[in-house]
């Protein structure tokens, strides 16, 4: 693995570990990322980029280099409001946050590929660096997109890449496609009619529809889905009640619902309002679903990551990648940009012994540093050669819709 890595990220590989670990050691969670945000900027400023804030503490750097097309480069730079489990020198400073999903590495990995395109200058045309808030959950890429990020910054194509527990460090996986489910919430209020727990028939028991809407769901994905199709409906909290003698007027239940189908999608939402009222009318309750839509199904263009999947092959040989990593059923805001402009999205391997995303053992694996800036500057300099447009045009033309 070491052979691969470019000399130049080489030498400051030091450096791109110090300044993970510093962004990892104070983390901040989405819209809060200012004194990151303020690092990212500092630096790109002083090599030579044009910076932009956006999205209150997004950062865009810009590199122009002679005439040709424009490129975007997408990381993500907030933690997570969980409380660190590590032992680690670098480990979180601030109780109950911490980068348990590697984004101080994607931060860092995209920071040294800028220094090094920033120093050598080897592409012709414009290099954009988005350095995205609020990928958890908060809606960066959507604040991003409101501020006119693809006016102010026009890109034939976007590509973001996130570390991949489980496989082999920097190890590049690729997929074309549907590549990460949506995901959607829904909030269910069943609205009964409470009294004592001594005279349950006297009372309309939303504990027992509940316990029924619960049940039934589970038959949407069972009955209602193409067994060769991914689906998820899962139930994360039930609450109703404070005391055991006491039947609750109300109980309130939240689901989180994944699928990899703008069309399923649909089909998922109009089953559980109908399954979840009809439940309820059927004990003489009723139900309220407050049904929200999130990210949605993010679809890596072909033409683009046939690209950059050639791009890892030439610098790293067929055994170093995965050609068509299986679809994951989380989630990713980066769809919202796919959806304006075509790209694609990339996993770079945290190591076979990480631990899982979004735990409190977690650590990005700052092996896979050197690896992952190294493919940025490949990508870039592949990207942004003289003559390389017909090569990588894509269905949409190759252009941002904005």
């Amino acid at each position: 693995m070491d052979k691969a890595i470019l000399p130049e990220i080489g030498k400051i590989s030091a450096e791109a570990v110090h300044i993970r670990r510093r962004i990892h050691a104070n983390p901040e969670l989405g819209f809060e990322e200012t004194a990151t945000g303020d690092l990212v900027a500092g630096l790109l400023a002083q090599w030579g980029y044009e910076v932009t804030r956006m999205a209150g503490t997004g950062v865009v750097g810009r590199l122009r280099n002679g005439a040709g097309r424009a490129l975007g480069l997408r990381a993500d730079m907030d933690a997570l409001p969980i409380h660190e489990a590590t032992n680690l020198a670098w480990r979180s400073t601030i109780p109950g946050r911490m980068h348990a999903c590697g984004h101080d590495g994607h931060t860092a990995m995209l920071l040294a590929a800028a220094r090094h395109l920033a120093e050598s200058r080897n592409f012709a045309g414009t290099l954009n660096l988005l350095f995205q808030p609020a990928e958890e959950g908060l809606g960066g890429a959507a604040r991003m997109l409101a501020e006119g990020l693809f006016d102010r910054f026009p890109c034939e194509a976007v590509f973001a890449m996130h570390n991949l527990p489980g496989l082999p460090t920097g190890q590049l996986a690729f997929r074309a496609g549907p590549a990460m489910a949506s995901a959607d919430s829904a909030r269910i209020r069943v609205e009964g009619m409470g009294g004592h727990g001594a005279t349950p028939h006297a009372t309309i028991d939303p504990v027992v529809v509940g316990a029924a809407i619960v049940s039934a769901l589970q038959s949407i994905v069972a009955r209602n889905v193409d067994p060769q199709a991914a689906a998820v409906v899962t139930v994360g909290r039930l609450h109703a009640g404070d005391t055991a003698n006491v039947i609750p007027e109300t109980a309130e239940m939240e689901l989180t619902i994944r699928c990899l189908s703008p069309d399923l999608r649909d089909m998922l939402e109009s089953r559980i309002r109908r399954l979840a009222e009809a439940q309820a009318e059927s004990f003489g309750a009723r139900a309220v679903v407050d049904y929200r839509r999130s990210h949605p199904v993010l679809v890596n263009h072909p033409a683009e990551t046939a690209m950059a999947r050639r791009v890892a092959e030439g610098w790293l040989g067929r055994e170093a990648i995965v050609p068509d990593l299986r679809p994951a059923m989380a989630s990713e805001d980066f769809a919202l940009m796919l959806e304006h402009c075509p790209g694609s999205y990339i996993h770079i391997g945290n190591g076979v012994n990480s631990a899982p995303l979004h735990n409190p053992h977690y650590d990005f694996n700052d092996e896979a540093l050197a690896m992952g800036a190294s493919y940025w500057v490949k990508l870039a300099e592949a990207f942004l050669a003289p003559g390389a447009a017909a090569e990588t045009a894509g269905a949409q033309g190759g252009h941002c819709q904005a």
